[in-house]
């Protein structure tokens, strides 16, 4: 991964890995037998969690379910899921 990637760029990277793994979960909801299908699944899960893995070294938790915390909670911090600062623009 590069270590110069910005926290917008990484969470871009997140979002496009988390919709392909949710399109090719519904996919596989209908074809079940799909190995090509499932082997892409399996990947993209892999991405996920090394995406996931890398903001959360380089930033913070992206998300509270999945991630450790030091003391004290992290969770809470600036800006704000909704606020415009913390999203990418498309």
């Amino acid at each position: 991964m590069n270590e110069n990637i910005n926290k917008m760029e990484l969470k871009k990277q997140i979002a496009q890995v988390q919709f392909m793994l949710e399109d090719l979960q519904l996919y596989l909801n209908t074809h079940p037998m799909d190995k090509n299908a499932l082997a892409k699944r399996n990947s993209y899960v892999k991405q996920l969690k090394t995406l996931r893995s890398e903001y959360d070294k380089l930033f913070d938790m992206i998300n509270q379910n999945d991630s450790l915390s030091a003391y004290p909670w992290e969770w809470i911090e600036e800006p704000w899921p909704w606020e415009y600062e913390a999203n990418y623009k498309l």
